[in-house]
This record gives structure tokens, C-alpha cells and sequence, in this order.
């Protein structure tokens, strides 16, 4: 059985096919899904007010088409990011480059230090680090990394969201994770 976090994906599809008509299974999607899409999308712009529009306009799209999502095709968290990836797309096509800010402010306001993943293994300075190793992978390594430890992902979802196979994106991430370290001098961080 497929699990997102620790609550099996079934949950999730059941409480998307809820909002519909229960406005507290509609919270209980926002308050779940907002915090990891909110970060996947913040790590890629490195805006928080470019990242609060996107993921305001993700959560728009969702709600306008929440009547069409079907369990059969994909879980909702791959529906979900799959709305958040041609949102994040539509960002891009309308901009010539990305904005800068600083390296320090790159994680999620929306979630506490002590409950994002990165926040127990990196200190400040090593994020910083890690970031600027990123910025030297290809987009789709970046956006597959993004997905598995800041999305929260599946190698699964992860497939099902960029049209890979699951052992595909395995591949992906192993290489990737392989370049880092060797980017980040052997360091044990990841």
C-alpha cells in the first residue's frame, strides 16, 4: 500500500473526493499538502512572495478541479504536484529568469525549523553549501531531489509526476545524490 508521510495514500484520494462537498476535508487536504508544496515550490524560486502567488494559483487550480480528480490514474499527492509542476511551468514561460534572494532565507517559512526535514541534519552554512551543489545539477535532477526530500515524494509519485519509471527516477537520484557529495567534498550531510 502506497503511504504519503505515514497516512496510506487511500486516505488522502478518500478526503479529495470529501472536499467536494465537506469543507473540513477540504482543511484537513489544504493543511497537509500546503507546507510541502508550498517548500517544493519555494526551493525552486527562492521567492517567498513568487512562491506564495504559485502555490496560491496551485491551490486555486486544485479547487476548480477537484470534481475531475480520479483515484484510478494517480494519488492525490501525484495529481496535486503534477498541478504544482505545469503551475511552476507557467511561472517560468512568463519570466526570463529567476529571482535571487538570499541563500539563508531558501527554506519554508510555512513550516517550523524543527518539523523540515533538512532542518535536523544541515546548519546554516551547510544549507547554503547544499544549494549552491543543487544549482550545479540539471533541472530535472534538481526538480527530482526537490520532490523526494523536499516534496516528501515516492521514487512512485516521483514517476507518475514527470512521466518516468519508477527505477528511472531511482537512477536519477542515486547519480544525483552521487554529485553532490562529490560536489560537497564527501560530506555526510544527505
Amino acid at each position: 500500500m502506497e503511504t504519503i508521510g505515514l497516512v496510506p495514500a487511500s486516505r488522502w484520494n478518500n478526503l479529495a473526493k470529501e472536499a467536494l462537498y465537506d469543507e473540513a476535508a477540504f482543511d484537513e487536504l489544504y493543511d497537509h499538502f500546503f507546507p510541502i508544496i508550498y517548500n517544493v515550490i519555494y526551493v525552486r524560486v527562492k521567492n517567498s512572495a513568487v512562491a506564495d502567488d504559485i502555490v496560491g494559483d496551485t491551490f486555486m487550480k486544485m479547487t476548480q478541479s477537484l470534481g475531475s480528480f480520479d483515484p484510478e490514474k494517480a494519488s492525490f499527492a501525484t495529481w496535486l504536484s503534477r498541478i504544482a509542476m505545469r503551475t511552476l511551468t507557467d511561472y517560468y514561460r512568463w519570466q526570463s529568469h529567476r529571482q535571487n534572494v538570499e541563500w539563508d532565507d531558501v527554506f519554508s517559512p510555512a513550516v517550523e525549523e524543527k518539523d523540515r526535514p533538512e532542518g535536523h541534519l544541515l546548519e546554516k552554512e551547510d544549507r547554503s553549501e547544499l544549494l549552491l551543489a543543487l544549482d550545479k545539477l540539471s533541472e530535472r535532477e534538481q526538480h527530482i531531489i526537490h520532490l523526494k526530500f523536499w516534496g516528501e515524494m515516492s521514487n512512485k509519485e516521483i514517476a507518475e509526476t514527470m512521466d518516468m519509471t519508477p527505477s528511472n527516477v531511482g537512477v536519477v537520484l542515486h547519480r544525483a545524490m552521487g554529485q553532490l557529495k562529490k560536489i560537497l567534498g564527501e560530506r555526510r550531510l544527505l
